[in-house]
This record gives structure tokens, sequence and C-alpha cells, in this order.
């Protein structure tokens, strides 16, 4: 594969999942927990919607997740000593989410953070944390596999959750599959790179489990990494407006995964294919999995999405001549 090292990318994965007898001692030590809380900046926090989703679908936990920033001003009523709060950021020092921390320390909650380095101001501040080493290129995955141990290990806690030790062991085949998922993306992934190299916007569309990945590529990798403008949208939402951009030249990205809300974007994919020739359609039934049962397969499209985008975003990066590194202002001024 094209400016890929995939030893490092299995080692990534595999990590995240080693964290399991971790996580699982830590949720199985707490007791009165009655709300989880997501907290992130930015894609750190885009990253858990799918644990959300999980959540929702199998669990009748109430669930929230929020921007670290707007949750220190919100007065979030739910917010309290019986809060399990889970804080992702890969460099553990993301300034809104250290304070975050804090704010969550001083309501009682118990906190959890999932970083990439331990010696950081987040990982000091958290009761619990979880350290797993990764670049930006394989950070998806791993935070999606951390995510969903805990969320899986939180339902099977409260006999929610049935398929949990079918699904955990299934997991662990993941790291494999999904080097196999950009294998056979590879080619696609250079021609979508060569056909769109000069496509200054997109519009993007998912649902259901897959609504954070639409989101999460549009914003945090067309946007801030290669400065094209985008739109994800809901495709429950695609009906009431965005259709009205839609024209025969406009690029429309499809991410379709196996869940029950495939027929959401089943239904943006008529009308895009009717309207536009430049309808992209990412959709997870191609792509093998072997060993991962279909119900899973439903669960961890994201996590497939996220595997086979990047080397579409690799292959945009080389033939844009535009790093995946370089920012004009993150990091760069202040703000």
């Amino acid at each position: 594969m094209f400016n890929f090292d995939s030893e490092r990318y299995l080692r990534i994965q595999k990590g995240a999942l080693s964290l399991k007898d971790e996580l699982d001692a830590a949720i199985d030590s707490m007791s009165e927990i009655k709300n989880i809380f997501f907290v992130g900046t930015g894609g750190a926090a885009i990253l858990m919607y799918p644990a959300e989703y999980i959540l929702k679908t199998y669990s009748t936990l109430p669930v929230f997740t929020e921007i670290s920033s707007e949750l220190m001003v919100m007065q979030h009523q739910h917010l309290n000593k019986h809060s399990l709060v889970i804080m992702p950021s890969l460099s553990g020092t993301t300034k809104e989410t250290v304070a975050a921390a804090q704010f969550a320390r001083e309501k009682g909650a118990t906190t959890i953070s999932l970083v990439g380095h331990a010696d950081t101001p987040l990982a000091k501040l958290t009761d619990y944390t979880f350290v797993n080493f990764a670049k930006d290129d394989t950070s998806c995955e791993s935070f999606y596999i951390q995510s969903y141990l805990i969320a899986f290990r939180l339902m099977y806690k409260r006999k929610e959750f049935p398929q949990y030790h079918q699904y955990i062991d299934e997991m662990k085949l993941l790291p494999d599959a999904l080097l196999k998922v950009k294998e056979a993306a590879e080619q696609r992934a250079s021609a979508f790179a060569q056909n769109h190299k000069r496509t200054s916007y997109h519009i993007l569309s998912g649902a259901g489990v897959d609504w954070g990945q639409t989101y999460y590529y549009g914003m945090c990798i067309l946007e801030e990494m290669q400065w094209i403008k985008t739109r994800p949208v809901h495709a429950s939402d695609f009906f009431h407006g965005t259709l009205e951009l839609v024209e025969k030249d406009t690029s429309l990205i499809l991410l379709k995964g196996e869940n029950r809300t495939r027929p959401l974007i089943e239904r943006v994919e008529r009308f895009a294919e009717h309207y536009s020739r430049e309808v992209t359609v990412f959709d997870t039934k191609d792509y093998q999995l072997e060993g991962i049962s279909e119900e899973l397969r439903g669960l961890i499209s994201p996590i497939v999405f996220a595997s086979l985008l990047e080397r579409v975003s690799c292959h945009l990066e080389a033939q844009r001549n535009h790093p995946l590194t370089t920012r004009r202002y993150y990091k760069k001024v202040p703000f």
C-alpha cells in the first residue's frame, strides 16, 4: 500500500484491544454509575458518537456526548457524582478537555481519560487513565475500539448485552480484518483521489452508527487537513435543505453501513444518482471482515469506514500535493 506501515497499524490497533482487561477492571469496580458522558473537543468527541449510539440502542443507561467547552458553561443537570465521564484526547493536552476534566472532578464524577501519552495534563487529572500511542492516521480506529470495549462492558455489567463474549472474541479479529479492508480499498482510493484532486466541495452523508464518521471525515480530514469545503449532513436531514444544492457535477460521498438505518442512506443514494454524475458510495458490505458476524458488522461499520477512508486521505495528500499535517491556523495562531 502507498505510504503505509502495516506493522505499525496492527501494533496500534492491537494495543487498543490489549486495554480490555484494564478497562474491565475499572468499570467493574465502579458502583452507582447512573449515566455516562463522553466529553471531548473536535474530532475526539465526534469519534465517541458510535459508542453513544450503541448504548442508546441496547441500554437504558442514559448517555450524553458533549463538547468540552460547552459542558462547562451549560449547567448540565445530569452531571454529578453518579456520572462516569470518558474523555478522549490523543495528545492529552487539549486545553478545553483538560479544563473539563477538572470541572467533572469538581462535580464529583468518576473520570476516565483515553490518551496517547501517559505523562500529560489530562492523564494526571482523571481517576483512570488508559494509554495507547497512535498517530493521526491510526487514532480513529484506536479510539473507536476503546470506546466500544467500554460500552460493551457497561452493558454486560447491567445484563443488557448477552452478545458480549461473542462480540469481544470477534473484536480480536478486527485489526487484521481492517488491514485487509485497506488493501482491498487501495485501488479505489487512488482512483477517487485522482478524479477529485481539484474538487473544491463535497457533500457527505451517513446515518445511524455511521453518522459520526461521516461528520468527522468532512470536518476533521477534508476541511482541516486538506482545506476542502464540505457539507456533512445526516441522511434524514438531507431532504430538508441540502438536496437543493445538488447539481449534475456536485460530488456526494455516501457512507453506507449495514445497520438498521441503511435504508436512510439508500434513499439519499437513489436521489443523488438521479441528479448528480459524481456520486461515490462506500459500502461496508463490499468488504469481507472474515470471522465477524453479521450482527457485529452492523455496529463496527464506522471503524471500517475510518480504515478505508484513511487510504483516500493518503492518496488525496499526494495528488493534491497538500500534506495532511499542514495547517494555516490550528496550533499556529492564538484563538
